[in-house]
């Protein structure tokens, strides 16, 4: 083992990794700068918890060999599967403990049954090591070889001192991610693209074109009225799920959920030209919501609660960034185009249509509509026409 080369590792991490811009190809590097040095892996994991509303944690694979690092992630209820609580990552992740275990020790593989797989394999010693993050999290790194003996104490000394810098830089890109992940939950992938970016003072805006989804859940005050708030917040969920999976599957991004509204965007390249196509990804999302909505069945007792929803659908130009009091901002919309959305929302509602688009998006789109009338929209100096698709029939809301 190569003090010297242990030591530039530790410089190379503390400096940043910057050969390394991307974090499999950080860990790819670490292990076989790690192996070039003498010590002998065979096989690294790191395992890091995230701050994400779906995903427990994520790993990252090494083996000696393999073409790239594998990547992966697991959901929470792993946490409660026999395979974990009987893991040595149960103990580091819940304690804190550095766990060791021998392949070939029959103790060690009765309690922790995995390394029955990993002698198969013809590894002869296994290490879990914590990664203690400066918030005192507890992320994980297991190491495993196939040197006769397994790790020897002076290997296991160094793997221990290289894991310090490895915290710290495995924290850096951890929290870089956790803010991006964050932005991407509350307020939408290029609103958090944009943040990151540094476009976060007051004032910050930029004009777009997009077509604009404005939607809500029909009969939603009565609902409120007479279930309970839980109950309805879980109402709520499953159906902006029927909503979110297709505005983003056709190129659009939500903005905002407002009780039951959601407003979402779907950009228009203005040097491409694509308005009808976009238009048209656009009213495939919209069909899909439709159908999806119609389908939700919520068990309330005996009884199975249905829905119905509307959305209005305009194209236009948005002015799009940061607007607010003080140091408390939102990324969102507003221009002439979003209150002409709103306005066709509720003429939807009034009609009992689900889809309702302005004459713009009309133009655009190419599907078959049929002209509803045209209505005094407030704010506007003239008359708006509305359509209808030509394949749905107004519904009347008892």
């Amino acid at each position: 083992m190569d003090a010297s080369e242990i030591n530039a590792i530790t410089d190379w991490l503390i400096d940043g990794a910057r050969s390394a811009p991307m974090p499999s190809q950080m860990m790819a590097q670490a292990c076989e700068r790690m192996v070039a040095a003498g010590l002998p892996l065979w096989r690294v994991g790191v395992f890091i918890r995230t701050l994400h509303p779906e995903i427990f944690g994520r790993n990252f694979i090494w083996r000696q060999g393999a073409p790239e690092v594998e990547v992966g992630t697991v959901d929470f209820e792993i946490q409660e599967t026999p395979e974990f609580k009987r893991s040595p990552l149960s103990l580091v992740f819940n304690r804190g403990l550095e766990v060791r275990g021998n392949p070939d020790n029959l103790a060690d593989v009765e309690r922790f049954p995995f390394l029955l797989d990993l002698r198969q394999e013809g590894a002869t010693d296994y290490v879990a090591m914590p990664l203690r993050f400066l918030d005192d999290t507890v992320h994980a790194m297991t190491l495993t070889t196939k040197q006769p003996g397994g790790f020897s104490d002076a290997q296991v000394a160094a793997l221990r001192a290289l894991t310090k810098p490895l915290t710290r830089i495995t924290e850096i890109i951890t929290l870089r991610r956790t803010a991006t992940t964050l932005l991407d939950t509350y307020v939408g992938n290029r609103a958090g693209e944009r943040i990151m970016g540094g476009q976060i003072r007051r004032g910050h805006t930029d004009t777009m074109q997009a077509v604009i989804w404005l939607s809500d859940l029909r009969g939603f005050t009565a609902l409120s009225d007479r279930l309970p708030a839980e109950t309805v917040v879980e109402i709520l969920n499953h159906y902006f799920d029927c909503q979110v999976a297709s505005i983003r599957a056709h190129g659009g991004e939500v903005l905002k959920f407002m009780g039951d509204g959601l407003l979402a965007v779907f950009p228009i390249d203005e040097y491409i030209g694509d308005a009808n196509h976009v238009c048209a990804r656009v009213l495939e999302a919209a069909r899909e919501s439709r159908c999806s909505v119609d389908a939700l069945a919520f068990p309330i007792g005996e009884a199975i609660e249905r829905f119905r929803f509307g959305v209005a659908l305009h194209v236009g130009n948005i002015l799009y960034g940061n607007i607010g009091g003080g140091n408390r901002l939102d990324f969102t919309c507003i221009g002439p185009a979003v209150n002409l959305a709103a306005r066709l929302e509720k003429i939807a509602g009034r009609m009992g249509r689900t889809v309702v688009a302005s004459e713009g998006f009309v133009r655009a789109c190419g599907a078959d509509w049929n002209e509803l009338g045209e209505f005094p929209i407030a704010g506007f100096s003239t008359a708006q026409r509305v359509y209808g698709l030509a394949d749905e029939a107004p519904v009347v809301m008892a």
